[in-house]
């Protein structure tokens, strides 16, 4: 359990505790402590943090778990494994305060309630500057230069089975590549040395170069991470510099939406409710991108200067609609997972 976990609460705190609300989420889940002890003292609930490991994993979790949920709220369900949790029932419709600030194309639950949009951003390959200053090598740009002989085992990403950037790099590469074309995308890309990890922190902070925390220890200079991860490697750091020590391969991005939900069979639903408005909130979606490094979904939240100053912005992200995604989603990861991981 985290400090921020144990925030205004104890490990030994009970999701059955009446004046307890449990939020259930993923690794890379943070807020400000004085941002949850805000909601607290206005609510009278103690929160407690529950995570999971990667997106993926913590889905799969609340789904094997639903009959007897972990907690109150599910945090961190993004629209590529969205279709998956709301098919298996996880989530009790409930309309959140706040929600007519939520740009209508971030809302791809409109009609059922069932989730609430939270945050957005894009997955795109990040890469260290000095790894490509020191080679005299420009970076990549898109999903075809990953191919070329000079990225050969630079580049390490994610598994889709267990990680949501993972899965939304091969949705990208499919949108890119299309149905017939993606496979063979893969087997080359696979020839050509990628690396895969289970999840987003191992990926990240311990075999990528680029990485504050994992600095000299990693060895790839390319890594599957986000368009907002290079603010990451700036905050805190005076003076700040002209820029980022990592860049984005604006060409490798794809479009996430993050979602929170009460979950089904909530031990203590009203404190669910108070805690899933909270989190749409312009106090807690303010918080959000210098925490967690993610695009709040309030059209009315500011956004400090650093994010937007150093993160990149990506104005044609890979897209695919939620409902192609929710067709075809495990066909594609059991094609991914024999071709790449056998």
């Amino acid at each position: 359990m985290t400090a921020l976990a144990a925030c205004g609460s104890t490990e030994g705190g009970s999701a059955a505790d009446a004046k307890t609300v449990t939020l259930v989420t993923h690794d890379s889940f943070n807020a400000s402590k004085s941002v949850l002890a805000a909601f607290e003292k206005q609510s009278g609930y103690k929160v407690r943090v529950l995570k999971g490991g990667d997106a993926g994993k913590a889905v799969n979790q609340a789904i094997l778990s639903k009959d007897n949920p972990q907690g109150d709220v599910f945090f961190g369900i993004d629209n590529t494994l969205l279709s998956r949790g709301l098919k298996a029932g996880l989530f009790t419709p409930y309309r959140a305060k706040g929600l007519d600030a939520v740009p209508a194309a971030l809302q791809l639950d409109k009609a059922g309630h069932r989730v609430t949009p939270l945050d957005y951003g894009d997955t795109c390959v990040n890469y260290d500057r000095d790894y490509f200053d020191r080679h005299h090598l420009a970076p990549p740009k898109t999903f075809d230069d990953l191919l070329k002989p000079q990225y050969k085992d630079l580049l390490v990403t994610e598994n889709s089975a267990t990680s949501s950037p993972g899965l939304a790099f091969q949705l990208g590469t499919i949108a890119t590549h299309g149905e017939q074309g993606w496979q063979d995308y893969w087997k080359k890309l696979k020839a050509n040395g990628v690396e895969v990890v289970d999840g987003w922190e191992q990926a990240y902070n311990e075999r990528f170069s680029g990485s504050a925390a994992g600095r000299g220890k990693g060895d790839k200079p390319l890594v599957v991470s986000y368009a907002s991860s290079p603010p990451v490697e700036v905050l805190g750091k005076k003076p700040a510099p002209k820029q980022a020590p990592t860049g984005v391969a604006t060409g490798t991005c794809f479009r996430q939406i993050e979602f929170g939900g009460l979950l089904k069979g909530a031990t203590n639903e009203k404190g669910g409710k108070e805690l899933l408005d909270f989190l749409l909130s312009r106090k807690f979606q303010e918080d959000m991108p210098l925490q967690m490094f993610v695009n709040p979904a309030r059209k009315d939240a500011t956004v400090p200067d650093l994010f937007t100053k150093y993160g990149a912005t990506i104005d044609k992200p890979a897209t695919l609609a939620p409902e192609t995604i929710t067709e075809h989603r495990e066909q594609w990861v059991k094609q991914w997972s024999s071709l790449v991981l056998k």
